[in-house]
């Protein structure tokens, strides 16, 4: 097997995960392998003896077995939530809220941003919040104030269109990687830390830690939500302060392989079952409030990063997901 690591030296800062892991497979499945945009990396050719195929990485959809009405449904948190509903799937379910007046008419009542603040009250003033359509915990907050909530309105849409409040649950948090209905992995969550270096203050390295998430384009984390004494604390070298909140591993939070149990990986697997996903990443939660019976289903990623992997030093896994591509679009026999 290829060293991945290979794949990886000498590539540019910005050079995409999925270039580098489609890459590799090719080095291993005997399969050709043309950057064909001078080097980005963003547009690659793959060929075998008899077919070249495309693939695009950064915005584009990583997996074409997928398609595009399957993979639509699953961006959108609020109709993937009705297709479990209608499943008997356990989710957190929510409300969408509208963020500005563009195509007010082609839609219903009740979704409007005056809305929001009812079903805030609705939930006893505590909501998870989030972009309807957004992805690596851009934007996703807990919010239990309604000042916090009308200023995270303002602040999220110059971005997106809609956002999706939910209730706040408590639970151990799982990713779920599915491929035609067998577990590639499973690996537990935690949330985000910053490790002091006996110097500076938690804002100040809160700050450098916001803008690496602003050049990787994605939202900051909240210093109000945070107690201003916590912030001008000193942390000693070495010592973690956890984020509270979102645990993506693209906003720095940390994943290791675990299992929730059967019952939980039998739901994921029903979810991408549900959604038509042949390959799909499902973040759900177990264990929620201490109760070993209750898992929800967070949401379905359709287009799920698997960097995890590379991190976990574990290449055969990232080279079965994109044996499946392949043979998926014909480059390879099933």
């Amino acid at each position: 097997m290829p060293n991945l690591r290979e794949f990886r030296q000498g590539k540019p800062a910005f050079y995409p995960d999925q270039a580098v892991y489609a890459a590799y497979s090719c080095a291993e499945l005997g399969l050709g392998f043309d950057d064909v945009d001078g080097g980005t990396g963003l547009i690659f050719r793959v060929t075998s003896k008899a077919k070249a195929v495309y693939f695009g990485a950064g915005r584009c959809s990583w997996y074409p077995q997928n398609n595009a009405t399957a993979a639509t449904l699953a961006s959108d948190k609020y109709f993937a939530s009705r297709i479990f509903e209608q499943a008997g799937i356990p989710s957190l379910d929510g409300k969408y809220i509208f963020l500005t007046a563009r195509h007010r008419a082609l839609r219903p009542a009740g979704h409007e941003r005056e809305d929001a603040f009812h079903y805030f009250r609705k939930l006893d003033g505590r909501v998870f919040v989030k972009p309807l359509t957004g992805s690596r915990g851009d934007f996703a907050h807990a919010i239990t104030d309604e000042t916090s909530l009308g200023r995270y309105l303002d602040e999220v849409a110059p971005h997106y269109d809609a956002v999706l409040m939910q209730p706040i649950a408590s639970g151990l948090e799982y990713r779920i990687f599915v491929l035609d209905d067998e577990v590639v992995y499973s690996a537990q969550k935690s949330p985000p830390a910053l490790e002091g270096d006996g110097a500076r203050r938690l804002r100040d390295i809160l700050d450098a830690h916001n803008a690496a998430l602003k050049s990787r384009g994605l939202s900051a984390i909240n210093p109000a939500a945070i107690p201003q004494g916590e912030l001008d604390r000193v942390l000693p070298a070495g010592e973690r302060w956890k984020i509270p909140g979102r645990m993506n591993f693209s906003a720095g939070g940390q994943m290791a392989f675990a299992s929730p149990g059967s019952a939980a990986l039998t739901m994921a697997q029903k979810a991408v079952r549900a959604l038509g996903l042949r390959a799909g990443a499902v973040d759900l939660f177990a264990d929620i409030d201490g109760n070993a019976d209750e898992i929800a289903i967070i949401e379905v990623n359709s287009n799920p990063s698997i960097r995890l992997l590379e991190e976990l030093q574990r290449p055969e896994l990232i080279l079965k997901i994109w044996r499946h591509t392949f043979s998926a679009v014909g480059l390879l026999d099933v």
